[in-house]
């Protein structure tokens, strides 16, 4: 394997924060000279950069084309969350049980919860335009709360299977909360996940889990379906992948 350079990192991080924030959208194609001049780097590290992102799921080489943006699909992603309701709740029954004959393990996600509900306040008095912006916070105390559990899962062939779903479930993420009622009602579903955990409740964690999960792949199936009668170019609901 190559060993990445400092350059192909730089590129391959733009790149993969693109991807997952959806300003390159699924389908849009990668040129390797188009790249380097608005990335301002050489052709070797755009391609070591792109490889990279194809190992992880969210890019596609077309045969006699250039390389594109992985398709997002109902297909694919009803096959992700399937594959994510065997892991992520048996993960958050483990750290539950664990925190309960260890309490440190409880102490990050005592202090998420604490800002998942200063959040809350904070977001009601804001006006829409706001709101919107503020979204970003939201993403990022979810992704906390995810590391969260893939560091205290003392299975560690359980955590790194969920680490390396989270390339392909975090361009989703942004279609999955596609206004401030779901981004609301994905709050009080990861506050129940963490209270649970809080108190160390095995059962009620995974419960809360696999009910976020379907309640998640439901908004996303809304969410893609809408957009395809929308802008059916730009999201590709290609069932068989």
């Amino acid at each position: 394997m190559v060993r990445a350079t400092g350059k192909s990192e730089a590129v391959y991080a733009r790149l993969k924060s693109d991807i997952e924030s959806m300003r390159l959208r699924p389908g849009a194609k990668l040129s390797e000279v188009q790249l380097g001049e608005e990335l301002g780097a050489s052709r070797t590290p755009v391609r070591e950069a792109i490889r990279r992102l194809a190992r992880e799921g969210l890019v596609d080489f077309v045969p006699g084309e250039v390389a594109r943006v992985a398709a997002l699909s109902l297909g694919g992603v009803r096959a992700l969350f399937e594959f994510r309701m065997l892991l992520e709740p048996r993960a958050a029954a483990l750290v539950a049980a664990a925190g309960a004959a260890d309490e440190p393990v409880l102490v990050p996600f005592r202090g998420l919860l604490d800002r998942l509900e200063k959040f809350e306040r904070a977001f009601h008095e804001l006006d829409a335009a706001t709101q919107a912006r503020s979204y970003q916070d939201f993403y990022e105390l979810t992704e906390e709360f995810d590391q969260a559990v893939i560091a205290a899962c003392r299975n560690p062939y359980l955590a790194r299977t969920i680490g390396d779903l989270r390339s392909q479930t975090a361009r989703l993420r942004h279609l999955s909360h596609s206004g401030p009622r779901r981004m609301l009602t994905s709050l009080d579903e990861h506050r129940a996940m963490v209270q649970a955990i809080a108190r160390g409740d095995a059962q009620s964690a995974e419960a809360a889990s696999r009910h976020h999960l379907a309640q998640t792949l439901q908004a996303l199936i809304d969410s893609l379906t809408t957009l395809d009668s929308m802008a059916g170019a730009e999201i590709q609901l290609d069932t068989l992948r």
